[in-house]
């Protein structure tokens, strides 16, 4: 079992930082077509490339200090204490002495709905939250398997990691949509026509290449970003594992709430990578299976199973499961 639960880690781990390396490729190719595009050298391609870093590391900024109070606002969360919630607060409390992380902040999300979700910037600014569907319908061992998991996302600091991943996904994105537009508008007729008359045969390949890339870069970060956020789900699960010590808390959590058909209004789009199970389920208009930020609920049962050595989960039993995620 050991050796199999590192081997998931280790794996993990090395696809995020695979995925999140071909994020910054695109970036980089996607601003220096753009640059040569526009200027006809290589010192105008670097510095569309820099001025895109640096819109990045401003919204980075932005969200590194407020975006977790952003999130919980939006969320509609309140703070819980002592009287409200004990369970909560004791099993939160084992779970971040287990992970050797500070006591985060502990949230209620008024929603009949079962999830939860972590966010800050580190593990000394961070925050979970979880609804009172959670609280309602899981057990101890089941609730202690979520907020272990929870806290392997604080403790790993995926949600930094996520973050950096999501500013340069819009740093794409913006760049993309810059030079669209400026060649909608005439600048990228202008700049053909000076290729042409300086003889600039490469700089007229390079705008063919930089419209081609504007196109599709934005739409391939973006499966990018969501397949970090897969793996990144992955090694919480693995995590929790660790931290519980009981891999059957965690599998009986996803199973119900899996089955669970209950809405979580107040997740979006913008939101709802940081869940613990995606809480837009298939059956909702919002629902995209293409750009779904979270693994199947049945692959990662089937990959919890692998830690005990148990068999994957049967046809019939699969098929329900995979019914609503």
């Amino acid at each position: 079992m050991a050796s199999t639960f590192y081997a998931q880690v280790a794996s993990n781990r090395r696809n995020s930082f695979l995925l999140a390396f071909i994020v910054v490729v695109l970036l980089a190719a996607l601003g220096f077509s753009v640059g040569f595009a526009l200027t006809g050298d290589a010192a105008g391609a670097a510095g569309t490339t820099a001025v895109a870093v640096v819109i990045g590391g401003i919204a980075s900024a932005a969200s590194y200090f407020a975006g977790d109070k952003l999130v919980l606002a939006a969320s509609g969360a309140k703070p819980v204490d002592e009287t409200s919630a004990p369970q909560l607060l004791n099993i939160v409390r084992e779970m971040a002495i287990a992970a050797n992380v500070p006591m985060p902040k502990v949230y209620l999300i008024d929603d009949t709905a079962p999830n939860a979700f972590a966010t800050g910037r580190d593990p000394q600014h961070a925050s979970i939250a979880v609804t009172t569907g959670l609280l309602e319908k899981l057990d101890r061992e089941e609730l202690q398997g979520v907020i272990g998991h929870e806290l392997s996302h604080v403790r790993n600091f995926d949600i930094r990691f996520t973050l950096l991943v999501g500013v340069l996904v819009g740093s794409i994105a913006l760049l993309s949509d810059f030079f669209l537009r400026f060649t909608f508008w005439g600048g990228g007729r202008r700049s053909s026509s000076r290729s042409k008359d300086g003889g600039g045969g490469l700089q007229l390949i390079m705008f063919v290449v930089a419209i081609v890339l504007a196109i599709l870069a934005p739409i391939a970060a973006r499966l990018v970003q969501l397949a970090v956020s897969r793996q990144r789900e992955y090694l919480a699960d693995a995590s929790a594992v660790e931290l519980t010590r009981n891999p059957y808390g965690l599998e009986r959590a996803l199973a119900k709430i899996s089955g669970d058909t209950e809405v979580l209004e107040v997740a979006n789009r913008a939101t709802q990578h940081l869940f613990f199970t995606n809480p837009i389920k298939k059956f909702e208009e919002r629902s995209s299976k293409l750009f779904s930020t979270h693994p199947p609920i049945l692959e990662r049962i089937n990959r919890l199973r692998e830690l005990t050595g148990e068999p994957p989960i049967g046809s019939a039993e699969a098929a329900a499961l995979a019914g609503l995620d």
